[in-house]
C-alpha cells in the first residue's frame, strides 16, 4: 500500500519596518510570537516552511526562523504618481517570490497584523483533509486594543473576541497561483483582499470559508480602517477595470461563500461583507433567478408537448 505523503505548507509574510509605537509596530512582534508558538505546537508533525519578503529596510524585522527571500524591487509608487509616497508592495510580487522558492503543496499568506492561535496549522490541515478543498480562507476575530506585548498572548488567546467579515488569511494550492489574475493591485490597501477572494472563487475547485472557528485574531475590532483616498482609488480602479472583467466569466454564484444559504440570509451576509460588491452580487442573483425561471418555463412548455 502506497504511503500517503503529508501535506507541506509555505507561509509567506511581508514584514514592514515600523515605529514601535505604531499599530503595526505593536502588532508585528505579537504576530511573530504567535506564529512561533503555532510552529512549536505542531511538534514537527506538520511540514510548514516560513518565508518573509520585503524591501531592503525590512530585512531584519522577522525572526530568524523565517527564510528571507530576495528583496522586492518595485512598489506601487513605481507604477503611478501619488502625492503621498507609501511603499506598498504589489501582491503578485510577494506571492511569486514564495512560488518560485518552494515546492510546497499549499501557499499560505496572512497579513502582518493577524496573529495565529497555537492550533492554527493543525486545524488548517484537518479542514483541508476533511473538506478535500484546494483553497481555504480563515476569518479573524477582533479582540481588545488593550494588548500591547507578546507576553500577553495567553490573555489574547483566552479572549474570544468579535467576528470580522473581511479576509486576511489565504491558504491555497501552489498550482493555483499561475491562474490568479491580480494585475498590479497592492497590499496594505483595501481591495487587495477583494481581488484575492474573487480569484479563489473563480479558480479553486472547492473554496472553504472558515468563519466560525477561533483560529486567527487581530488587535482591535474595527471593520473598515481609515482610507487613504489615493491608494484606495488606485486599488479599486485596478480591481474594477482590470481584474474583475477578466474574472467575471469564471464567477458562478454557487461558488461564493454562503451561496447555499436561504436567499435573505446570503444577501444579508454579502451586503455586510466589505469584500463582496453588493451590486455585483445582485446582478449575479438576477441572472441565477432568470435561469431558474427559464428552466421552470421550459419544463412546463415541454411537458405540454408530451400531452
Amino acid at each position: 500500500m502506497a504511503e500517503i505523503k503529508p501535506l507541506k505548507f509555505a507561509h509567506i509574510v511581508n514584514p514592514v519596518c515600523s515605529p514601535a509605537d505604531s499599530e503595526l509596530g505593536i502588532a508585528q512582534p505579537i504576530t511573530f510570537e504567535s506564529i512561533s508558538n503555532a510552529r512549536a505546537f505542531t511538534k514537527s508533525a506538520i511540514q510548514v516552511e516560513f518565508y518573509c519578503v520585503g524591501y531592503e529596510e525590512d530585512q531584519n524585522v522577522a525572526p530568524d526562523f523565517f527564510e528571507r527571500l530576495p528583496t522586492l524591487q518595485r512598489s506601487v509608487t513605481d507604477l503611478q504618481k501619488f502625492t503621498t509616497l507609501k511603499k506598498y508592495p504589489i501582491f503578485k510580487d510577494v506571492l511569486s517570490a514564495v512560488y518560485e522558492k518552494t515546492d510546497a503543496d499549499f501557499l499560505l499568506y496572512s497579513n502582518m497584523d493577524i496573529a495565529l492561535m497555537p492550533q492554527f496549522y493543525n486545524a488548517v490541515v484537518q479542514i483541508i483533509e476533511n473538506e478535500q478543498c484546494d483553497a481555504l480562507v480563515v476569518n479573524r476575530r477582533g479582540i481588545s486594543k488593550k494588548y500591547k506585548y507578546p507576553n500577553q498572548l495567553p490573555l489574547m488567546y483566552s479572549e474570544y473576541g468579535m467576528p470580522h467579515p473581511g479576509f486576511d488569511c489565504f491558504i491555497f494550492k501552489r498550482t493555483l497561483l499561475p491562474q490568479l489574475i491580480l494585475d498590479d493591485i497592492c497590499l496594505g490597501v483595501s481591495f487587495s483582499e477583494v481581488a484575492m477572494i474573487h480569484n479563489l472563487i473563480a479558480f479553486a475547485e472547492k473554496l472553504v470559508l472558515e468563519d466560525k472557528l477561533h483560529l486567527t485574531f487581530h488587535i482591535g475590532t474595527e471593520v473598515m480602517p481609515p482610507l487613504n483616498t489615493e491608494y484606495y482609488t488606485y486599488n479599486r480602479t485596478i480591481y474594477e477595470k482590470k481584474i474583475y472583467p477578466k474574472l467575471k466569466p469564471y464567477l458562478e454564484l454557487k461558488k461564493f461563500p454562503y451561496a447555499m444559504q436561504p436567499a435573505y440570509k446570503r444577501l444579508l451576509k454579502w451586503a455586510l461583507n466589505p469584500s463582496f460588491r453588493t451590486h455585483l452580487m445582485l446582478e449575479m442573483e438576477g441572472k441565477s433567478l432568470g435561469r431558474k425561471l427559464k428552466y421552470i418555463f421550459d419544463s412546463w412548455r415541454f411537458s405540454l408537448l408530451d400531452k
